[in-house]
């Protein structure tokens, strides 16, 4: 069996299918690890998160932060929707329930520990070791099951800013979703600055990419992201980022996280409405 990640898709399911195609991926022996949104933006959720959910246990998905916002608009009661969403095909689908369902069981963080890889949508603090984010992950998708509009309809806030292992209730959950399928910047304390989503230089200190702290307490492990369009393809043995900005126009990006083979990418009709 190979491991290819693949970056974030965003409803740019042509893309998929071609970069599947040009990996070599088999549906029956080989998996897709997808770093999170797989959804909005791009002209073809609906199609994306049909063809991911068909691939069963050969599709690994993390949860981003278009999918939770997906889920936020189907089973909460506070989210809008937003300027460029194009989520309606897959809430007036009629097999939105089947779908939702799936995506809303999917994790926020999967580990492959035989292999030493975490794949999370968007990172961890240096605080966090690779059993925090687990932790957290199940944290959240317990709430969610026990009660879905209320974890969805209390996500969204920037606070708390910075962790303690004092954080209960919303608070915890809420920072937990935050890092792992929001956060590009952070200090080395563990305080988070949700709106900063530039180039990393652009990081104003004490902030700084989330990976480039010393003494991360993940650095056992490779992390897998995506996330962060501005940063690109990155790969330092531990860190690797695969969100090259498909819905942007740029590419949709695949890794085959078994081998020393450069990535494969294919371009992209950049697709984004806003």
């Amino acid at each position: 069996m190979t491991r290819y990640a693949i970056g974030d898709v965003q409803g740019c399911y042509d893309e998929l299918r071609e970069l599947v195609k040009r990996i070599g991926f088999s549906e029956d022996r080989d998996q897709l690890w997808l770093v999170g949104d797989l959804v909005n933006r791009g002209p073809k959720s609906l199609e994306v998160l049909r063809y991911v959910r068909a691939l069963g246990d050969n599709a690994v998905v993390v949860l981003g932060n278009h999918d939770l916002h997906l889920l936020a608009l189907a089973y909460g009661t506070e989210r809008k929707h937003k300027s460029g969403d194009t989520l309606d095909a897959v809430l007036t689908a009629p097999d939105r329930d089947t779908l939702l369902e799936w995506l809303m069981s999917r994790p926020l963080a999967h580990l492959d520990s035989a292999r030493g890889d975490l794949m999370v949508h968007a990172g961890l603090i240096p605080q966090w070791t690779t059993k925090n984010a687990l932790t957290l992950s199940d944290e959240v998708e317990s709430a969610v099951r026990a009660n879905p509009s209320k974890v969805f309809d209390e996500m969204y806030s920037n606070k708390p800013e910075c962790w303690s292992e004092e954080l209960s209730g919303a608070d915890r959950l809420r920072f937990g979703i935050n890092v792992l399928t929001r956060m590009r910047v952070c200090t080395a304390e563990g305080c988070i600055d949700m709106k900063m989503n530039g180039k990393p230089q652009d990081a104003e200190p004490p902030y700084r990419p989330w990976f480039e702290h010393a003494n991360r307490r993940s650095g056992d492990v490779r992390i897998v992201v995506g996330h962060w369009s501005a940063l690109g393809y990155f790969n330092n043995g531990k860190v690797v980022a695969l969100d090259t900005g498909c819905v942007w126009g740029e590419k949709l990006t695949a890794l085959n996280l078994d081998s020393d083979e450069p990535p494969v990418s294919v371009p992209c009709g950049g697709v984004r409405l806003d």
